[in-house]
């Protein structure tokens, strides 16, 4: 029989939505655990009690954790636990999960991405001209694939390439 960990959260290197939308299957004691959502430099941005099945019993969750505000860093981290129940605030069963960019931080009004695969010649500037309308704008698509691009320079045909909108 497989054994499931009280917490899984799949989907890493995403970009997410603004509220930051999180679901899974999950349980804590009594039902109760936690989601937070952190940026690149580890400032906690938002974070929510969560109620889920209950001890020992899984339950189906889904959420939207509203930031504050545009985060300062276009990436970041979703976090699920549940805090230690020995009451020293520790945190047990954590899954946490990188974001690979926060689409608010991307874009004003950002709606969600299309999916491009990279053709010869083109370049993130020739890509941010033709979706986004300017050509300087070639950081967001930048930042949208930082889990496929480590240098903006050199993108490859046949790469496929997220494009913020």
């Amino acid at each position: 029989m497989a054994v499931f960990p009280p917490i899984s959260v799949r989907r890493p290197h995403d970009i997410v939505d603004h509220p930051v939308g999180v679901c899974g299957v999950a349980t804590g004691f009594e039902g109760i655990f936690a989601a937070r959502v952190r940026d690149q430099d580890g400032k906690e941005l938002r974070e929510v009690s969560v109620r889920a099945g209950g001890t020992g019993i899984r339950g189906n969750f889904r959420i939207g954790l509203d930031l504050p505000g545009r985060p300062k860093t276009a990436r970041g981290s979703v976090e699920v636990f549940e805090y230690a129940q020995d009451g020293s605030g520790g945190e047990a069963s954590k899954a946490v999960v990188p974001v690979v960019a926060f689409g608010a931080a991307l874009i004003d009004g950002y709606r969600g991405f299309l999916q491009y695969a990279v053709e010869p010649g083109d370049s993130l500037s020739g890509l941010a001209e033709r979706f986004l309308g300017d050509g300087g704008r070639w950081r967001a698509i930048f930042q949208a694939n930082r889990d496929r691009i480590e240098d903006p320079d050199p993108i490859f045909a046949g790469q496929t390439l997220r494009i913020p909108q």
